[in-house]
């Protein structure tokens, strides 16, 4: 197996942006906070940027709470110089910041109060993934952070990002928009006589569907915006090209689990045919045993061989002495044991078929291995198990 150097990844200072993605339910939240912290311990000012809703960070951090603004994680080993900050993208809080910094107070605020605005900043299509961009293009302009980790949303929706900035500049420059904001353009009452005149019956068609009041809010939304737009675009292309460059790197997270590699080939492959620069696969929650001499086979069989004899000893007419005999609850609780080994066994042979098909397949991805933990990570201290798991792969 192409094994992954965590470490080395994470102390080379050229490495400035990772972005962690993979399908939902794997892990890739607390394997984001464990890098950032791995990383800030061992001398890099680090931030940790998640998309997730998951509270999970937080948690796992000690902090009450994250919101739009990098908040410094306390109890961090800072010894070696590093510093560890976290924080959850507010979509609607980064929209809001880029109309206020890109617009004049006054156009700000016909942008920030319209209706359509309002709508369109809290849950169109492709928002949060722009606004992702966005606030990552942020965070790497100002300079102050050595290495910010990007925790992706869970499943194939991790990668839209990437389509972003194009599905969001379609939309504001389509046709649709085109049209309702013609009128706009003409001004006043000589707007609604154009729109009728010129439009005529698909425009009639959408005043029905949307209603004149919508149409009114997403022509002066369009109008408001229509200076500030391009930079939104700018930086996205940027942002874009930040991600295909030198420095940054992306990690797919998964389990070895047949759905979730399929999903991490997925992503291989999606972040191949955009160039964007792969370092290699985190194999999450990975099962072993130190007992594997006894089969899966044979833990079975003895296990039905004590069931048997313990249902024997529960017949009292068994003939076996009283004070000679094992307890019958005894030997269900070996039987028990025994095959919970050979379920394992069986799970572990499982997972490293499913691993050895993706390799095969990918041979050129690097792979670390992070083993299955009993419980789950909620404090810095389960954090620093995983980054040391991460670290040794």
């Amino acid at each position: 197996m192409n094994r992954l150097e965590i470490d080395a990844l994470l102390d080379d200072p050229g490495t400035r942006i990772l972005v962690c993605c993979g399908s939902g339910g794997v892990g890739k939240t607390t394997t984001a906070a464990a890098l950032g912290l791995r990383a800030a311990e061992r001398g890099r000012d680090v931030v940790v940027l998640t998309i997730d809703p998951a509270r999970r960070l937080a948690q796992s951090m000690g902090l009450t709470e994250l919101d739009n603004t990098p908040r410094r994680v306390v109890d961090v080993d800072e010894t070696k110089g590093g510093s560890l900050h976290a924080m959850m993208l507010d979509m609607k809080r980064t929209f809001d910041e880029i109309v206020e910094q890109h617009a004049d107070p006054e156009r700000a605020q016909q942008i920030l109060d319209n209706p359509f605005y309002q709508s369109l900043s809290a849950g169109f299509a492709g928002t949060q993934e722009y606004m992702a961009m966005e606030k990552l293009g942020q965070l790497h302009a100002t300079g102050e952070w050595d290495l910010i980790v990007v925790d992706t949303p869970p499943s194939r929706s991790a990668l839209d990002f990437l389509d972003a900035p194009q599905r969001l500049g379609s939309f504001l420059d389509g046709r649709l928009i085109r049209i309702l904001s013609a009128p706009a353009k003409v001004g006043g009452r000589g707007a609604l006589k154009f729109l009728s005149a010129g439009m005529g019956m698909m425009t009639g068609a959408l005043s029905k569907v949307v209603g004149t009041h919508l149409l009114t809010d997403i022509q002066t939304f369009v109008a408001a915006l229509d200076t500030t737009f391009g930079g939104f675009r700018k930086r996205a292309d940027a942002t874009y090209k930040l991600l295909q460059a030198r420095g940054t790197s992306f990690l797919v997270v998964a389990a070895p689990e047949k759905d979730a590699l399929r999903e991490a080939a997925y992503f291989v492959d999606r972040l191949g045919t955009e160039r964007m620069p792969l370092a290699g696969l985190v194999l999450n929650r990975v099962h072993a045993t130190s007992a594997g001499r006894l089969s899966a086979e044979r833990s079975l069989a003895a296990a039905e061989s004590l069931t048997e004899r313990a249902d024997d000893l529960d017949d009292p007419g068994d003939g076996e002495s009283a004070d000679d005999a094992p307890r019958p609850a005894d030997l269900r609780l070996v039987a028990g044991l025994l095959t919970l080994h050979a379920e394992r066994l069986r799970m572990i042979d499982r997972e490293e078929r499913t691993r050895t098909r993706f390799t095969s397949i990918h041979p050129e991805v690097r792979v670390t291995e992070v083993p299955a933990l009993p419980g789950d990570v909620h404090d810095l201290a389960g954090l620093r198990v995983i980054g040391e798991s991460l670290g040794s792969g």
